[in-house]
């Protein structure tokens, strides 16, 4: 197979160039940096469009690139549920959380979480958050960019990944979130076009979608799978998987971020309802690549070592110099912006529920200087913690989705039963919390052991990670609501504008102008036609 020719280096040459030049004018709009509210939520006045765009293009990153494809290469379309139900869960976003993160004026959800419950309840999302990032997306999205170095650019996987940080970091530490959300509006337009270009030369090279067809089987096709599935049966998918969906589109700051920036309730909801037609499209542009190269391996076209080569190889081999070195680009853009955001979220967090809490008095510079250590010190464990990733999953988009179906339930648990009950309280949700740690924590260890295991022990450790979430958060949600009816309910004082049932903000809180009614019917409309392009996916991967 051909390598990269001088064309297609010019090109990634010129993207990258492109990319850090829009960054740096971004950086050196002084007004991003003179309040914390600019440098990290981009002054809170981002439209709609930016808001969408960066919610599709920080969610895209090597879960997508290289897992998706991966997985689709070896079990078909099932794999894309989780883009499809990711659609559905950002109008829950919309219309059920922007109305109370945006009037109340946070800027992190542990910060929610405290006035909703208590200290405690940040100081535990916020921990876990910064775990998370390391087991999760910091340390998967590292391994997929070693991946693309590997098998595309021809250089060692460990410099891959140490270069793609490098990068990442001249624009995301100084620039700030606007940086951030501008870099990630190109890169999508960018990684959009790219993929859909490789899978049209794939399908070209193959004979068609009629010859796809005939060539896989047609269990390839079917995103309804038997419960007894190992990876996604039907039940996890409509029950466990929107645990997940609720707590990472919802609830966890890598994405929220986004919505908190928006200039208004209008515009973080409209920014979530274009983000959810933008996450139909993976189906199409990574899960189906991979089908696509799963075709040409038997009829001897395509050579692909390993699943998760699946794209790199398409990539590598079927498209003309020049083409190829704009789609490596966008694709290792699309890496560097997922973890930019990354970046920038762990900045916020460890500045403002860690360090800010521990020493108020703390300049804003020394702050932002604190944030920028502690996610170099994050970068060096999420690259630690690389080897120890394929004992959770072969393939890499199961293995960042069973990691997170041991930390959504709890806080999944908190967040919804905390804005729709007013009963539950902070004594509830630490023991809620708690016990979602310690059930979650065994399930991570005893899976990296299971071979050893027997009894109920291994069906602990081996039960499906989808069903093994519902039934993570059944017991989340009991014990919030039993352990909070043997304490006082919480006054009206403190659950002012925090649930539905006491939607008057406090007193001297932040005003956020109410919805335009104009505004609000077209997105109604919206969001109809977005639920019929889902239900129209669904039946057309039925079986």
């Amino acid at each position: 197979m051909e390598s990269l020719a001088v064309l297609d280096w010019a090109m990634v040459g010129l993207y990258f160039v492109v990319i850090l030049g829009v960054a740096f004018w971004v950086t050196r709009q002084k007004s991003t940096h003179e309040t914390s509210s600019g440098y990290f939520l981009a002054g809170r006045n981002v439209g709609w469009f930016v808001v969408g765009a960066a919610l599709f293009a920080s969610n895209i990153g090597s879960e997508h690139l290289v897992g998706l494809a991966g997985t689709g290469f070896g079990s078909g379309v099932a794999v894309g549920q989780f883009e499809v139900l990711a659609s559905l869960i950002l109008l829950v976003l919309g219309w059920v959380f922007v109305p109370f993160y945006l009037k109340s004026g946070v800027f992190t959800m542990p910060e929610f979480l405290e006035r909703r419950y208590s200290a405690g309840a940040r100081w535990y999302l916020a921990i876990i958050s910064i775990v998370g990032y390391v087991l999760t997306k910091i340390s998967v999205t590292l391994y997929a960019g070693g991946i693309v170095f590997e098998v595309l650019l021809g250089g060692g996987f460990w410099t891959g990944a140490i270069v793609i940080v490098v990068l990442t970091g001249l624009y995301t530490v100084f620039g700030g979130l606007r940086a951030v959300l501008y870099t990630e509006l190109l890169q999508t337009f960018m990684l959009i076009g790219g993929a859909i270009l490789v899978t049209a030369i794939g399908l070209n090279k193959l004979g068609g979608w009629e010859v796809m067809r005939a060539t896989v089987d047609t269990a390839y096709f079917d995103m309804w799978l038997p419960m007894s599935h190992p990876d996604f049966p039907w039940t996890g998918i409509m029950f466990g998987a929107p645990i997940l969906g609720v707590w990472y589109w919802c609830t966890d700051q890598f994405i929220v971020q986004r919505v908190l920036s928006a200039n208004g309730i209008d515009n973080a909801r409209r920014g979530t309802i274009f983000g959810g037609f933008l996450k139909i499209l993976p189906l199409f542009i990574f899960v189906l690549p991979g089908i696509v190269a799963f075709a040409l391996v038997k009829d001897g076209s395509l050579t692909v070592a390993r699943p998760d080569h699946a794209l790199p190889e398409m990539i590598r081999s079927l498209l003309p110099a020049g083409l190829r070195g704009l789609v490596v680009a966008g694709f290792l853009a699309a890496l560097m912006s997922s973890l930019a955001a990354v970046f920038n979220s762990c900045s916020t967090l460890i500045t403002w529920d860690v360090y800010r809490k521990m020493r108020p008095e703390a300049t804003e510079k020394q702050l932002v200087t604190v944030g920028k250590f502690a996610t170099g010190i994050l970068v060096v464990l999420g690259l630690a913690w690389i080897p120890f990733m394929k004992y959770i999953s072969d393939q890499l988009y199961v293995y960042l989705q069973s990691v997170q179906a041991y930390i959504s339930p709890p806080i999944a648990a908190v967040f919804l039963l905390g804005i729709f009950w007013r009963r539950v309280n902070s004594r509830g949700a630490i023991a809620s919390l708690a016990t979602g740690f310690v059930l979650g924590l065994a399930r991570l260890l005893l899976e990296l052991n299971k071979g050893s295991l027997e009894g109920f022990v291994h069906w602990y450790a081996d039960i499906n990670f989808l069903h093994f979430a519902i039934f993570l958060f059944v017991i989340c949600s009991a014990v919030l609501v039993i352990v909070s009816l043997t304490a006082p309910a919480d006054s009206d004082e403190k659950l002012a504008g925090l649930t539905y049932a006491t939607p008057i903000p406090p007193e001297g809180a932040v005003v956020v102008p109410d919805s335009d009614p104009v505004w609000r019917r077209k997105d109604v409309i919206l969001t109809v036609l977005l639920v019929f392009c889902v239900l129209a996916v669904w039946l057309y991967f039925n079986g």
